[in-house]
């Protein structure tokens, strides 16, 4: 027998678990390269997009397509929900990676090779790990004729990795038709857990649910000098000028502020360990958080780092420009403080130029969506613990923002405690166990089912 909402079979229907075909579905998109190198080349996302569409016509789905410059190509699918008079949930994810080179990993970084009871290779984290489980519990709310308690739109967006301007961005600006009645989304870097040990010595897991995350100004800094030859002594040269800016943002200690959703981290993971921390000393508080902690430190301050160089055309020339890449993430409210330090730290004859800059975000840790991420892992982890946090990076959620859609970052993976997860994401060797990939399906499915 069938109802809406949760979704009961009889004994005798034989209907695939999600969590029995997430593994290859997570390993086929991983398989696809979708490399977004930001500057317009790369495959793009047509192949893992129709491998998509495929996906969900096959269980009597039809997408929409959504296709910004040739092979850019975004996909998205509304799944009615049984009171389409509340808002709609938009559960969203990317289907680009950014680049790897294959010579530094363990494995082929396009293989999704299992090994060591994990999934290996580009984007299994960042974030076809997500992707597939999307498909995964998409997939079966299909099959079943499950109807979730409200509309649920499913995106996969093109072009994340290099801001969004083709993939999310595009959607919103030309297509908000996608999202008509959506008031909340979930989409990646969030829900994954922490090992602590509390203060009876005993390990608790501990979900980091992303209720906010730093805008991002990506900037180029132009050194201006005088041109000449190698061998003559030059005081205007470009590439020193451009040297001695980039000494003084690296060397810029910018203040810290406790926003409210890192300072509610920092106090429950106090409370559970039993560990004091101050505005002025927090490192022995941050240590508990293994490999997380970077995303954390990211989170206490605006932060500034150089990235690429580009300078010169010949050994013996010296050059009459230089210039340099700055990453910049700042706080809710810090952006124009943040552009305003970095000109004052360029200095006279370098030009501070915007490339791409998008906002802050700060979503309440509170209300029937968050309540239902808590419960959802629960009830795969009753004894799990939920704290929110801040994202030192950004996701598609900030392009949603402006049609007034509240974002989570809940990719739900319950993760070994000697796994240093974190750092996977755009990093060598990235790799997601399968145990924590059918977990998270699971997890996604409730959600789903309850919210």
């Amino acid at each position: 027998m069938r109802r809406s909402g949760l979704q009961w079979l009889t004994m005798s229907d034989t209907v695939t678990r999600p969590e029995d075909e997430v593994v290859r579905i997570c390993q086929e998109l991983i398989r696809i390269d979708t490399t977004n190198y930001g500057d317009g080349s790369g495959p793009g996302e047509a192949e893992a997009a129709a491998y998509v569409v495929e996906q969900l016509r096959e269980v009597g789905l039809e997408p929409q397509t959504f296709e910004s410059d040739p092979g850019r190509v975004t996909v998205a699918v509304r799944i009615p929900g049984a009171d389409r008079s509340r808002g709609a949930l938009c559960v969203h994810g990317h289907l680009d990676v950014v680049p790897a080179n294959a010579s530094d990993w363990s494995v082929d970084p396009f293989s999704a090779e299992e090994r060591d009871g994990c999934i290996w290779g580009r984007g299994a984290v960042d974030m076809k790990d997500m992707d597939a489980m999307m498909l995964a519990c998409v997939r079966h709310l299909a099959r079943t004729g499950t109807v979730p308690p409200r509309d649920v739109v499913v995106v996969f967006f093109a072009d994340e990795e290099a801001g969004g301007t083709k993939g999310s961005h595009f959607l919103v600006e030309r297509h908000p038709e996608v999202f008509e009645g959506v008031t909340e989304a979930i989409s990646e870097v969030g829900g994954y857990s922490v090992t602590l040990t509390d203060r009876d010595g005993k390990e608790r897991r501990t979900y980091l649910l992303q209720t906010a995350e730093k805008g991002i100004a990506w900037l180029r800094i132009t050194a201006h000098g005088r041109a000449g030859h190698g061998s003559v002594p030059n005081d205007e040269n470009a590439i020193v000028r451009l040297a001695e800016a980039i000494a003084r943002i690296a060397a810029h200690k910018w203040p810290r502020e406790f926003i409210p959703s890192v300072r509610t981290l920092l106090d429950g993971c106090a409370d559970l360990t039993g560990t004091s921390w101050s505005d002025e000393d927090l490192e022995e508080l941050l240590q508990h958080l293994g490999g997380a902690q970077g995303f954390v430190r990211g989170t206490l301050q605006d932060t500034s780092n150089v990235t690429m160089l580009d300078a010169g055309y010949k050994h013996n020339v010296i050059p009459q420009h230089a210039s340099a890449s700055v990453d910049c993430r700042f706080l809710p409210g810090h952006e124009e403080e943040l552009l305003a330090t970095i000109r004052d730290l360029a200095g006279e004859h370098v030009d501070v130029e915007v490339l791409h800059r998008d906002i802050a975000l700060d979503a309440p840790f509170e209300g029937d969506l968050v309540d239902a991420m808590v419960a959802a892992l629960r009830t795969e982890d009753p004894d799990a613990e939920v704290l929110p946090y801040c994202l030192s990076g950004g996701t598609d959620n900030k392009a949603l923002s402006l049609l007034g859609i509240t974002g989570y970052g809940f990719a739900p993976l319950r993760l070994p405690a000697d796994l240093d997860f974190a750092p996977m994401f755009h990093g060598i060797d990235e790799r997601v166990p399968v145990e924590s990939l059918k977990f998270g399906t699971r997890v996604l499915l409730r959600l789903l089912e309850t919210c």
